[in-house]
């Protein structure tokens, strides 16, 4: 505890189960836009750009938040522009305070270690992955359903943290693809994740073929 709030950006780190991750983001839930406040959380907007970037913002482009939390990257798209916005998410008290934001047309809860989807072939412009990927989190081999709701000649993009880049699975899943010709046109950019912990971080984007 530190001023009488339990601390939680270090136990995300530490949990190893998916039980034990559901109870932590469930708990973390109210807290958990001002810590990542006071932090300096900077993938959202990061991932945002990136996006823009390469889909043009506007009410009718459709944009699945993957692990949304709790709506922090949503608002970040909105931000940017996108009005057609859906959220999905492991833990239930994080899609209340999603709900909470106003900016989501749709939000449905999500195992993205356990696919499928709750959404159809094709039926996003667009899929963001802000801090999904992470170490006894998502697996990468996620990256296979969430490409599928991604219409052909739709937008990836991921925000994740640098130790978990560097440990290579993910990179290595997106390798594969780009090789099977699924994917094409990816960037990997270095650049700041949680200013206040020190802890830098990469964005990911990638053009589904098609």
């Amino acid at each position: 505890m530190t001023n009488g709030r339990e601390r939680f950006l270090d136990k995300a780190y530490q949990v190893m189960t998916d039980e034990e991750t559901r109870a932590l983001y469930d708990r973390w839930a109210e807290v958990y836009d001002e810590e990542l406040g006071e932090n300096e959380y900077r993938q959202p907007a990061r991932c945002a750009q990136a996006l823009a970037e390469r889909l043009a913002p506007g009410p009718g482009a459709a944009v699945l938040d993957v692990g949304c939390g709790s709506g922090l990257s949503g608002i970040a798209l909105h931000q940017a522009g996108y009005g057609a916005i859906d959220g999905c998410d492991f833990s239930t008290g994080m899609l209340k305070k999603a709900e909470a934001t106003g900016i989501y047309r749709r939000l449905f809860e999500a195992d993205l270690n356990r696919p499928p989807l709750d959404a159809g072939d094709g039926a996003y412009d667009a899929a963001a992955c802000v801090g999904v990927f992470s170490t006894a989190h998502v697996r990468p081999d996620a990256i296979d359903e969430i490409v599928r709701v991604i219409r052909p000649g739709g937008f990836l993009v991921i925000g994740l943290n640098d130790n978990f880049y560097r440990s290579g699975g993910l990179a290595g899943k997106l390798d594969a693809l780009e090789a099977g010709g699924l994917l094409t046109g990816r960037a990997d950019e270095h650049g700041e994740h949680i200013v206040g912990t020190g802890l830098t971080g990469w964005v990911i984007a990638a053009r589904k073929a098609g």
